[in-house]
């Protein structure tokens, strides 16, 4: 642990991750649970809007309509965010490309903000794209600035700090929302705003840190600036190790230029990755944990925990998630990707199973509805322990530099498309299934789990061809 703590304070590393971090996951973090607790407060407002403007109120089944349209349009930002990842850092580099990302989400805070003053509700929902595109798009350069900026044996360590920093924005936006602090009906809207303020840093503080070290050498052919990048990062030294593995990249790549994703769709090469991709992203998609956290306040209302008790539940579901990410980090070296992953998709199946039993009999006693609640805790910390902390390690380690680009719009389509299908259908879906809703995750999680204990190969210290 100090010898970690020594290389992270040796030289900007601890403060970049830091900064990196607050304008790139924990965005997305904040936004996909703090839309929770106002929900009740935003659909009074959307029936009101059409009101003032009407004269005639709406039916229950089109404001739940729009609502889910609210969220939903965050995930289609986040797609077309991430689809547009390729396009942009090719064009402005890793660095330049996060601080211009921040001022989306500024512009996006200020329509949000004056949505309620100008009675709009659909400034709402464009708000809530450009939320959308903003955290689609920094997540993804967040990942892919980490990889590029952190020496091999530190790499999944560094690279999973992109998952903790969504288990902290999720964490913040549940303790924002709690009535002490912004989840006052009528500060809905300044709640919703929050994350500008940790852009308006990142966008100030930024500039002061060098690009990605291997985005420098192996695209922009910068030995002497890639070295001086990781100097400034990581401490003095020569970092032969860490330059070699690049220039023997760039030449295997020999002068490849960056691929599109219809090029890497093609690439015969990388067909195994892109199908362990599809898999396992689709499959994190519908285990339910977005499920879980766009409707939390929802889904503890179904199981009759007492109103003024969800929001304190949901701060102990993200605190969970938060721990459990930190832990990962400690282990995912030591244990590897391939044991984390599919030991947390079949726990995660088990889990959702004996919530859909707990769910199916919650009239039966007063106590089942705290055993639900404690089975939700269970199925985060094996979410987050597994496959979100997994991930971001194995997508760089699969991918060389000239198809990381693609992979992550590959990835970040798969990703916002199932939270946008998700997002739309779940309230009706809970709605007419309850409890039965959470065997098609429960069956999900079984799969991915038998998935990769069968058929993907351990990724730690090492690059697939």
């Amino acid at each position: 642990m100090e010898t970690l703590l020594k290389q992270l304070v040796r030289g900007k590393a601890l403060v970049f991750i830091i900064i990196l971090g607050i304008g790139g996951s924990f965005q997305n973090g904040f936004h996909v649970t703090v839309i929770s607790s106002p929900s009740p407060y935003i659909q009074r407002f959307i029936n009101q809007s059409w009101f003032e403007r009407h004269g005639e109120s709406m039916t229950p089944e089109t404001v739940t309509f729009i609502w889910s349209a609210i969220v939903s349009f965050y995930a289609v930002g986040g797609l077309f965010g991430s689809v547009s990842v390729r396009c942009i850092t090719g064009r402005f580099g890793r660095k330049k490309a996060m601080i211009w990302n921040n001022t989306i989400s500024i512009v996006a805070a200020v329509i949000m903000l004056t949505s309620k003053m100008a009675n709009s509700f659909e400034m709402v929902l464009l708000a809530r794209y450009l939320f959308g595109f903003s955290a689609g798009l920094g997540a993804n350069i967040h990942n892919i600035y980490l990889g590029e900026s952190s020496p091999k044996k530190l790499r999944g360590m560094v690279t999973l700090t992109a998952a903790t920093f969504v288990s902290i924005g999720k964490l913040t936006g549940q303790l924002s929302g709690l009535r002490e602090v912004l989840g006052d009906e009528e500060l809905w809207n300044i709640l919703l705003c929050v994350p500008a303020c940790f852009s308006m840093v990142q966008l100030i503080v930024l500039p002061f840190f060098p690009e990605a070290p291997r985005y420098l050498l192996i695209d922009k052919h910068n030995e002497e600036m890639c070295r001086a990048a990781l100097q400034t990062l990581w401490g003095k030294g020569e970092f032969k190790m860490e330059i070699e593995e690049m220039v023997a990249e760039q030449a295997a790549i020999k002068g490849q230029r960056s691929q599109s994703l219809l090029e890497l769709l093609r690439d015969s090469h990388a067909r195994w990755q892109l199908i362990t991709m599809l898999v396992i992203n689709v499959s994190i998609q519908f285990c339910g944990i977005s499920a879980i956290s766009a409707f939390s306040f929802n889904i503890f209302q179904e199981i009759n925990i007492p109103v003024d008790k969800i929001r304190y539940v949901t701060l102990g579901v993200g605190m969970s998630e938060v721990i459990t990410s930190i832990t990962c980090g400690l282990l995912i070296e030591s244990v590897g990707r391939r044991a984390l992953l599919w030991s947390g998709f079949g726990a995660m199946s088990v889990v959702m199973a004996f919530i859909t039993v707990s769910l199916h009999l919650k009239e039966s006693s007063y106590w089942i509805p705290y055993i639900t609640v404690c089975l939700i805790f269970l199925f985060v910390i094996f979410y987050c322990g597994g496959p979100a902390g997994v991930m971001p390690a194995l997508t760089h380690e699969i991918f060389i530099q000239s198809s990381r680009p693609a992979a992550f719009v590959f990835t970040g389509i798969l990703r916002w498309l199932g939270f946008a299908v998700l997002g739309t259908a779940f309230p009706f879906i809970i709605a007419l299934w309850k409890s039965f809703s959470f065997v098609l995750f429960s069956g999900v999680c079984l799969a991915a789990g038998l998935f990769v204990f069968f058929l993907v190969p351990e990724t730690k210290d090492r690059l697939l061809p």
